[in-house]
């Protein structure tokens, strides 16, 4: 089979696809002021069913054995059960997931299950109900943790949830995260807080370094595992008391990049070779009919070529990334 490879010898068997970059939640540290749609997106509608099909074929025959469907918040799409029983088709993908503010998983979440979707990650910055509406904008913490029970209901053997690590807002909730997941099979991944194009004053005010949470696990006793070639970009940690798992996502570690082995392609057809890249590189003219898929394929392999070895995110450079909704996160 055809691989993906880039100029620095790394593979890439994950794809995280956006298809809108809509949400309705007002996350502070991503969307403060709601979804504002962009200049760029103006005229330019989100790729449809057939060309997601499209796409993920291209992917699938590239080597690609996993497929993140992101946002802005995926599920709002009227066709998101279309779009992964689109990504379905494809027998080389083994693992499709998606990212989810999971406002609709506790009505819907069975027939994602039944679609074909295998993994599941929810945003869940905080367990206190009064600080998590502060920090998305939306009074839904419980029918969020109802949509969690929902999923493990339908027949999820785990759920990973996403908190965004925050100085003086959520960083000294690490006790009540652990209490949540000791018979629970969660992996709780705190995501360092990311500076972005409208978010450098929110970054500069509550950016903490995973590592403080890193140095608590080991003190306590978890041990780090070994990353899987299609795992995403997390350290996880395990602990024997404990039914889940706690993983770090540290970008501003040194060798962040070294295991790089995921690409994104937006909600209006472009693929980005790093979360802070520039401007992408257009697939939607190949995307309009199946007779293209061998130039979309060499297109795709060809871009590698541009893949830098590192962001640049330590010199505050986050790229053209206005917000983390923009390409998926």
């Amino acid at each position: 089979m055809e691989q993906l490879i880039d100029t620095f010898s790394r593979k890439f068997y994950y794809l995280r696809l956006s298809v809108t970059d809509v949400c309705n939640f007002r996350c502070t540290y991503c969307l403060p002021n709601g979804y504002q749609p962009g200049s760029n997106q103006l005229n330019k509608s989100f790729l449809t069913l057939p060309e997601i099909h499209r796409v993920s074929r291209a992917f699938a025959e590239l080597g690609t054995e996993k497929i993140r469907l992101t946002g802005g918040e995926p599920t709002m799409r009227r066709d998101f059960c279309d779009i992964i029983a689109a990504v379905h088709e494809n027998p080389q993908i083994k693992k499709i997931a998606v990212t989810t503010n999971g406002y609709r998983m506790e009505r819907d979440v069975t027939r994602w299950k039944e679609a074909g979707l295998t993994a599941i990650n929810v945003s869940v910055d905080s367990l206190d109900p009064r600080q998590f509406h502060a920090i998305t904008g939306q009074d839904k913490f419980f029918q969020i943790m109802r949509g969690i029970d929902a999923a493990f209901e339908t027949g999820f053997s785990t759920v990973k949830v996403n908190a965004v690590l925050m100085k003086n807002i959520n960083d000294t909730c690490l006790p009540a995260f652990l209490d949540w997941i000791k018979h629970r099979p969660i992996q709780l991944r705190f995501i360092e807080l990311m500076e972005t194009g409208e978010g450098s004053e929110h970054f500069r005010h509550h950016h903490l370094s995973g590592d403080v949470i890193r140095s608590r696990l080991l003190q306590q006793g978890w041990q780090l595992q070994q990353r899987e070639r299609s795992d995403g970009p997390a350290q996880v940690f395990r602990h024997a008391d404990y039914q889940g798992e706690i993983g770090l996502i540290m970008p501003y570690e040194k060798n962040f990049c070294q295991s790089c082995n995921r690409l994104r392609v937006s909600a209006i057809g472009n693929l980005h070779l790093c979360l802070f890249g520039e401007q992408g590189i257009p697939l939607r003219d190949l995307l309009s009919d199946d007779g293209s898929l061998n130039d979309l394929k060499l297109r795709i392999q060809g871009g590698l070529r541009h893949k830098r070895e590192t962001h640049f995110l330590h010199q505050g450079d986050s790229g053209i990334t206005p917000n983390l909704s923009f390409i998926g996160g």
